[in-house]
């Protein structure tokens, strides 16, 4: 059994409420904020399907509910090569080690982070065919660390969605990935027992960060939050990278 100390839990309890308060306000970031917190007490292989499990139903349940605003064009030209880079990134979770893929994710976490918080609003426009290459690697990246989300934004601002519209899209292309992750996991072993008890433990954290989230959304720029989570994931990051040292 994987089960941390009192302490820890509550830790993670809050972690996974104020990822998914920002995932109710951008649409996105739920992993971004909840993995590199979480795997300080639990391995990586075990935190992503977790993740992906409460996941499943965020991203569902905040698709239906802004469903009328998705940009199905763009979202049905990254599908394809979403699916294919999820297959690649599951074959790179199970075969490489938990101590290769530790410091890769703070580099990764750390990297986000400083961009998030450096970053400005210029978007540059991007051509159809980086559907192509940017689903490829988002694919992968969601699988192995369960984070892409900056690169469907990336995409889909860079192919002039609108704010209101990539917050739309952003749960549905999660919907088609999280449930392509959890048949990936399942055939590979990774749902585990103490997977799922974990998951149903903290979905209903999950539920009241969406309701908080959502009520919230109107109140903050979402440059305000961007550059939240970046300085967040910045921190995060560089104590991943002490960890694994």
């Amino acid at each position: 059994m994987i089960f941390p100390g009192a302490i820890a839990t509550v830790f993670i309890g809050f972690a996974v409420l104020g990822a998914y308060v920002i995932f109710g306000i951008c649409g996105f970031g739920s992993t971004l904020i909840a993995v590199p917190l979480m795997v300080h007490f639990y391995p990586l292989k075990f935190v992503i399907p977790v993740i992906v499990l409460v996941d499943c139903v965020a991203s569902v349940r905040q698709g239906l509910r802004l469903r009328t605003g998705v940009n199905k064009p763009e979202l049905l030209a990254l599908l394809p090569f979403l699916l294919v880079g999820m297959v690649i990134g599951a074959w790179v979770l199970v075969r490489a080690p938990g101590s290769v893929l530790l410091p890769v994710l703070g580099v990764f976490v750390t990297g986000y982070g400083i961009y998030y918080a450096t970053r400005h609003e210029s978007v540059f426009r991007i051509a159809r065919w980086t559907a192509g290459p940017i689903g490829l690697f988002a694919g992968a990246m969601s699988t192995v660390f369960g984070m892409a989300g900056p690169f469907y934004v990336m995409y889909l601002a860079g192919r002039g969605s609108t704010p209101d519209q990539i917050r739309a899209t952003m749960p549905v292309v999660f919907s088609f990935t999280t449930v392509g992750r959890i048949a990936l996991f399942a055939a590979i072993g990774l749902i585990t027992r103490d997977v799922l008890i974990t998951a149903a433990l903290l979905a209903p954290v999950m539920v009241l960060g969406m309701w908080v989230g959502n009520r919230w959304h109107a109140r903050f720029t979402r440059e305000h939050v961007v550059r939240a989570i970046g300085g967040m994931l910045t921190l995060s990051g560089l104590s991943l990278l002490l960890r694994a040292l």
